[in-house]
């Protein structure tokens, strides 16, 4: 299942999780200021993220340009009680599936959490070598001159 780890107020935040519904593709949304991140749903991140802490972190953040803080002297579960103890110092939206994690949102990146069966058809479709191109049932509609399934 995709998780999204958002703020209500993050308007990238909305951009993605609108972006997820109109691609009918299920996800579990949590507001990181309503509800904080357990130290598992951390531990969760800070492994799939392939640059560190500088993927997930606003070096930005006012606690964190105001303490110069050296996040990679932290142990982790230092690491992980800091960020609990502060959530606005992450970026967002977070967005985690069972691979991989991606911060923000970006129009390319963005799709390869559609479903690969799903991405497969659609390149197939689109390059025209489909052999029912023009001619789909009701499992495809042409939109924006492009065909989606």
């Amino acid at each position: 299942m995709i998780k999204i780890y958002y703020s209500p107020s993050c308007s990238s935040c909305r951009k993605v999780k609108k972006w997820f519904e109109e691609q009918k593709i299920p996800y579990e949304g949590k507001d990181i200021f309503a509800s904080p991140l357990s130290r598992e749903e951390l531990k969760d991140i800070i492994t799939k993220c392939i640059d560190g802490t500088d993927d997930i972190i606003s070096p930005r953040s006012k606690i964190v340009s105001e303490q110069n803080i050296d996040f990679d002297s932290m142990k982790i579960s230092e690491l992980i009680s800091f960020i609990q103890e502060h959530p606005s110092i992450l970026r967002r939206p977070i967005i985690v599936d069972d691979r991989r994690v991606q911060v923000g949102y970006n129009e390319e990146e963005i799709r390869t959490f559609i479903p690969r069966a799903r991405r497969l058809a659609e390149m197939y479709c689109n390059s025209g070598e489909c052999p029912t191109f023009g001619t789909c049932d009701a499992s495809c509609d042409r939109i924006d001159g492009k065909k989606e399934r």
